[in-house]
Parts: structure tokens; sequence; C-alpha cells
């Protein structure tokens, strides 16, 4: 069983950053894949990121160029930087595991609003 406990999410003006991070139990090393789901209202949750054990990454068109994720493993830790924010980039953020199964997180809230 894998767990998953995201952090870093909150209110933060148009133009700012966050740092979102996703806590996992076990060695994240043996996990075939992480990334980031999110899910704003009345939308469907949607793939914003994704690195895979071969440090091989996906970014959704939307935040190409804004965001990146990366993988500290001696921490157990996966991460999403968030650059240059938008409106539209308000979500509730999910952190995921591929490891045999797909493991989700319970989710973290992104305002993006001034």
């Amino acid at each position: 069983q894998v767990q998953l406990v995201e952090s870093g999410g909150g209110l933060v003006q148009p133009g700012g950053s966050l740092r979102l991070s996703c806590a996992a139990s076990g060695n994240i090393f043996s996990f075939n894949a992480m990334g980031w789901y999110r899910q704003a209202p009345g939308k469907q949750r949607e793939l914003v990121a994704r690195v895979t054990n071969g440090d091989s990454t996906y970014y959704a068109d939307s935040v190409k160029g804004r965001f990146t994720i990366s993988r500290d493993n001696a921490q157990n830790t996966m991460y999403l930087l968030m650059d240059s924010l938008k409106p539209e980039d308000t979500a509730v953020y999910y952190c995921i595991a591929f490891y045999n199964e797909l493991y989700w997180g319970q989710g973290t809230q992104v305002t993006v609003s001034s």
C-alpha cells in the first residue's frame, strides 16, 4: 500500500509561484511513474505533469514552460514548481504514483486570484 501526502497549496496572485510537494511512503525510486493531476470546479480531472523512473517527463500544453516536475529519491518526495500562475490554474491538485496500480493523494487546493 502506497500513501501519498500533498502539501504546498494555497492562495497566490496571478504571476506568482507555488511549489507543491508529495511525500510518499516507500521507495519512490521503485515507482514506475509519479505525477500530478488537477481538477477545476465543473471540469474533468486532467494530467498536468508526469515523471517516470527513467526521468522522462510529460507536461500538459497548458503548463509547458511554466511548471517543472521533479523528484528527490532520497527524500521520497516529488515536487511541482509552478511559476507564472494564472487564474485558470485554480484547481485541486492531486499527486499520483504508479506502482503495480495507481495511487492517489488526498489533494491540495491551489487558488490563483487577485
